[in-house]
């Protein structure tokens, strides 16, 4: 059943990720920040930003979505945020009658163009029924894990297993070249066993070619593991490991790599 769409923030993530949602028969209204007439009309209302400043100005601000958003809508966010706006997103909107869910994506810049983001969503089982055929469009697996910011929780879930991964592969990767290895053989053969990871499957090659085009950036990936690592304080967890990956790709940055893709940490390591 088609239904009015208003999608805001069109960077390379938002703008496919609508164009999915318009191709299966939604009538789909796009802006890139001036928010407050797209919400008119709409049914569901999707964001997806940059970070929580962003986030309040496009939903909170004096042009915001939520001066006219209409009671009954389904709100559903896609910016990688804190918990703490989600929940406060979500406490307006239940005040307000609407409908509110966090709902951050991992599949970088391929995903989003493939249709095959994960999605990762906090809120209400009802606002997400009524959501989750909108949503599917251009996800391959989401998942309602809980109440409002439980998307938000699970997305730095996900940037903690990420960090340490790359790390891990990309002492691997360094080590086998400098010990005279053909790593492309040795990665085919370990790539069958226990080291095995998407990362290692879709990244080994450009790392070893010394290339970083290939999706998502150091400067996104430390504002995640930064809201990650602000998180624990608050849950009381240890992420030692995290804490040092981000530095590294601190000095990714310090080497003019804040565009690079995540993977860029073995330059650290072979400069």
């Amino acid at each position: 059943m088609s239904c009015n769409v208003a999608f805001i923030g069109l960077g390379v993530m938002g703008y496919p990720m609508a164009g999915y949602i318009s191709k299966a028969g939604h009538n789909v209204t796009v802006y890139n920040r001036t928010a407050a007439k797209a919400a008119e009309d709409a049914d569901f209302v999707f964001t997806c930003v940059g970070n929580d400043n962003d986030l309040r100005e496009v939903t909170f601000g004096e042009n915001g979505i939520f001066k006219t958003i209409k009671k009954g809508a389904i709100y559903i966010d896609n910016t990688t945020a804190s918990a703490t706006i989600s929940r406060e997103i979500y406490d307006y909107a239940k005040k307000n009658e609407f409908g509110s869910l966090d709902a951050p994506v991992s599949g970088g810049q391929a995903g989003a163009e493939n249709g095959a983001l994960t999605v990762m969503i906090g809120g209400d089982q009802a606002d997400f029924d009524k959501a989750k055929d909108k949503i599917d469009c251009y996800s391959k697996k989401m998942k309602l894990l809980g109440g409002a910011g439980n998307g938000q929780l699970a997305k730095m879930v996900n940037q903690i297993c990420i960090a340490g991964l790359v790390q891990g592969l990309s002492e691997a990767i360094n080590f086998g070249m400098k010990a005279g290895l053909n790593m492309e053989d040795v990665i085919e053969v370990i790539s069958k066993g226990a080291a095995q990871s998407w990362q290692m499957e879709n990244r080994y090659k450009t790392m070893i070619d010394d290339k970083f085009e290939f999706g998502f950036a150091v400067d996104w990936m430390r504002k995640d593991l930064k809201i990650a690592m602000e998180e624990a304080k608050n849950n009381g967890s240890l992420l030692p490991v995290t804490e040092v990956v981000d530095k590294y790709y601190g000095e990714v940055q310090d080497m003019g790599g804040n565009r690079w893709d995540t993977s860029s940490l073995i330059r650290r390591l072979s400069k």
